[in-house]
């Protein structure tokens, strides 16, 4: 068995105690996980739970990993494929049975620091974001979600989206520049 000493806290604790590490696991990689599922579907509601079910589906390969697979992990990529891979299955599945006509959007929860203004500001631009971003095709909002939301360099979105590096790129700077010519447009 190789020596763990040198591995990040995460990976260190799923190593110690996988309940106690799946915990720090959650508190260090759930808001990344959160704003890149909330920019891929554009819903709050499919966020929270695309959210869960990644940490769900995470959780349960956990308990089969043996030590030298989870030192081995890199948690945050392998976190954002089992998002991408769980959007991807809610996509094919809304294709093919599209949901029922939702009336009414549940209110938003509002920061009670912010004022009115800068809450409207920020919801307006983020409705105006996930408008954009729904625009691109599938592989450009994938890679662009990763590379600016979710802060992954460009290799992590390779393995990621399980594409060249090259491509990644490609995807990354047409999705900028279709997302430029849209944001001009009203």
């Amino acid at each position: 068995m190789r020596d763990f000493d040198c591995l990040d806290p995460v990976r260190k604790a799923l190593l110690g105690d996988l309940d106690e590490g799946f915990a720090e696991m959650y508190g260090a990689y759930r808001c990344v996980v959160f704003s890149t599922a909330l920019r891929m579907s554009g819903r709050r509601a499919d966020a929270e739970d695309l959210t869960a079910e990644t940490f769900l589906r995470a959780y349960r390969a956990l308990a089969g990993y043996g030590p030298d697979r989870i030192a081995a992990l890199q948690p945050r990529a392998w976190l954002l494929t089992i998002l991408m891979n769980t959007w991807r299955n809610c996509v094919r599945t809304r294709v093919r049975k599209p949901p029922p006509d939702l009336r009414e959007e549940p209110v938003e929860t509002v920061d009670p620091g912010e004022s009115v203004e800068d809450t409207a500001v920020r919801h307006e631009a983020g409705e105006r974001l996930a408008e954009l971003l729904g625009l691109l095709p599938e592989e450009q909002r994938a890679a662009v979600v990763l590379r600016h939301v979710a802060d992954l360099p460009v290799s992590e979105i390779a393995t990621v989206l399980r594409i060249p590096q090259g491509t990644v790129k490609s995807h990354v700077s047409r999705g900028l520049k279709r997302l430029r010519q849209l944001g001009g447009v009203r």
